[in-house]
């Protein structure tokens, strides 16, 4: 074995809690996105596959099923198992970041479904993102992005309850952050900052994004303002590293 493959089997954790076919699923995943394996060409022999990544056949062989019912690969009777073309939602993260102008053009279809809503006292961290007083009351929302009838986005907001009381009504009407704050009086705002990290989904996230354990998410912590700078949005969300890739904008 080569010194690449040696540094490839090296990187497979047995013991950090993420099963190995999960690994190498994820491992075959990044090896699709850096052009390792090439899109509709066959997939290396599960005995070239194992070699490569340090484990046995059968670890192999599940991560392929995976991704064969995530629908990545596809596998052929008598002819191996190919690389499905997939092109992943580019999402722009802007000082203008909206989830349905972002994808426009990439889908026909966009919306935000509203899952859950409650009202709980601000956290230091939400107090601070909010710029109100900590204990104070805001509104958790949790919501969905779908395109074209797919998840691709799983996101918790807050808001300060008091100015914008039963806007958890208004999202479940209107299916927009946007059109929700339009509401409000709030007719234009800016991100004012993101911070972008990666991590496994957790048990939420792999049920309402439709994962399959260990899978990958983007995560951007963000806080929206308005015009004038005041702080109106909090917001954590996750998206499937699978699907979606997170494209900065020029000068952010």
């Amino acid at each position: 074995m080569g010194a690449k493959l040696i540094e490839r089997a090296s990187s497979i954790e047995r013991r950090n809690g993420v099963s190995l076919w999960r690994q190498i699923a994820d491992k075959i995943l990044q090896g699709i996105a850096s052009g390792d394996f090439t899109e509709n060409a066959a997939l290396p022999p599960e005995v070239a596959l194992a070699e490569r990544y340090g484990v046995n056949r059968h670890t192999v062989r599940s991560a392929i099923a995976a991704l064969v019912q995530e629908g990545v690969l596809k596998a052929e009777q008598g002819r191996g198992t190919f690389v499905l073309s997939r092109k992943r939602l580019s999402y722009p993260i802007g000082a203008r970041t909206r989830f349905s102008t972002g994808l426009q053009g990439q889908t026909t279809e966009r919306h935000i479904a509203l899952l859950s809503s409650s009202t709980e006292p601000a956290s230091r961290r939400i107090a601070e993102a909010l710029s109100i007083a900590r204990g104070s009351a805001v509104i958790r929302l949790e919501t969905r992005g779908e395109a074209d009838g797919h998840p691709v986005s799983r996101a918790t907001t807050w808001f300060d309850a008091k100015r914008f009381a039963g806007i958890e009504t208004v999202m479940a009407e209107t299916g927009s952050i946007t059109a929700s704050l339009k509401r409000f009086g709030i007719n234009d705002y800016l991100r004012r900052s993101t911070v972008l990290s990666a991590r496994h989904a957790d048990a939420d996230d792999l049920a309402d994004l439709e994962l399959q354990p260990g899978a990958i998410v983007l995560v951007t912590i963000a806080i929206n303002v308005t015009m004038d700078g005041q702080p109106i949005q909090f917001a954590e969300s996750r998206f499937p590293a699978e699907r979606v890739e997170l494209k900065l904008s020029a000068g952010d």
